[in-house]
């Protein structure tokens, strides 16, 4: 059985190894071809297309881009004709993907959607696309089922997979000490700086982020990098005041005493973790008054999004000063705002999301649809 994956960032590599980990524990005898990075590479799959080729932020970064994304789109359909695959799993990347979906969908091939492109937020008209090119959607958020009702698109709603990732993460945890040995960090309280997997947006946000906890002595600060950003791009960034410490950001968010995260799935890994944290977004200015236009959404951080109210700090573009995530992170750490209040909303976070599983729900169902006629 062959199984062909496209992922283009980090998160969707999370969860496209996790999926792929579920799907070879349910069936010894499947074939994966995949865009993606080293979680999917470590579970079996072949990589055609590492995600540090493919994540591009922002309006302005893609149209600088593009001809190389239209290039990528190409090989990928080719690429997909040479393999054959029995189903094509698309893990959110929806500039991408939703091209790849109606194209497979011209050529008789049956198309998987795992998490959902953020069509509750901007361009509802996707939706259109979805239901006609999209065999199977599975959403992770739990207002999405509800959200695609309204359009008569039954979806199937399987839990949120950063559950997974954790528990997993958990079963092999590391004690405090443990890390911070094999890290050379001292005693000293951490502040984990969360700039993202994009290099676009860790250009722009860690700079402001390093200034912002400059002064902070009494604390540790240590920088979590994605997997996928050589030492070459950070390099310029590094100074012995800050740690910076690839592919641990669990290991790192289980040791915090406060984070710095850019919007996007990190800042609910940071809640998962009960870290109180300071949401940081900042994109060009080009992209940011077209994307004020465009995108109809109270909050941006998942947190906030979820449980529908201010639990976390959003500093966005013109806010997003060094000056105010200093008075954000003062007012965390000084007690200002109460740690519990936060925690506990945390607490119902975790129930709104339920409970974890999601990874095997969508390899059962995934193998069954796979059977199902087109």
């Amino acid at each position: 059985m062959k199984i062909y994956i496209i992922a283009g960032e980090a998160s969707g590599d999370l969860h496209g190894g996790n999926l792929m980990k579920s799907l070879n524990e349910l069936n010894s005898n499947l074939n994966f071809r995949c865009w993606g990075g080293d979680q999917m590479k470590s579970q079996g799959g072949y990589l055609v297309r590492h995600i540090k080729e493919l994540a591009f932020m922002g309006f302005i970064e893609v149209l600088m881009n593009l001809p190389k994304i239209l290039k990528n789109i190409r090989f990928c359909k080719q690429d997909i004709l040479e393999f054959e695959p029995d189903v094509l799993v698309l893990i959110d990347y929806p500039g991408f993907n939703l091209r790849i979906a109606k194209w497979a969908h011209a050529n008789g091939i049956k198309v998987c959607y795992y998490i959902s492109p953020q069509v509750w937020a901007w361009k509802k008209g996707r939706v259109h696309q979805i239901k006609k090119y999209v065999f199977k959607m599975f959403v992770i958020l739990p207002f999405e089922k509800d959200f695609y009702k309204q359009f008569n698109f039954d979806v199937e709603y399987v839990g949120n997979p950063l559950l997974d990732a954790i528990e997993n993460y958990m079963s092999d945890l590391k004690s405090i000490q443990g890390f911070r040995k094999e890290n050379k960090l001292d005693d000293r309280p951490i502040v984990a700086l969360l700039p993202g997997s994009r290099l676009q947006e860790i250009k722009r946000k860690l700079p402001l982020m390093l200034e912002a906890v400059n002064n902070l002595t009494d604390y540790q600060i240590v920088v979590a990098c994605a997997p996928n950003i050589d030492d070459a791009e950070i390099k310029g960034f590094s100074n012995n005041k800050v740690r910076f410490i690839r592919g641990k950001t669990y290991d790192i968010l289980s040791n915090a005493e406060v984070a710095l995260v850019t919007s996007g799935t990190a800042t609910l890994e940071t809640a998962l973790f009960d870290v109180p944290q300071v949401v940081c977004y900042k994109s060009s200015n080009i992209s940011y008054f077209i994307a004020k236009r465009l995108v109809k959404i109270k909050y941006i951080s998942l947190v906030n999004l979820i449980l529908d109210k201010e639990v976390v700090k959003e500093l966005i573009q013109g806010d997003c000063t060094v000056a105010n995530i200093q008075n954000e992170l003062s007012y965390i750490l000084s007690g200002g705002k109460n740690r519990q209040d936060v925690l506990n909303d945390y607490q119902l976070l975790k129930i709104q999301i339920g409970e974890s599983g999601a990874s095997k729900k969508v390899a059962q169902s995934l193998l069954k649809t796979i059977q199902l006629p087109q």
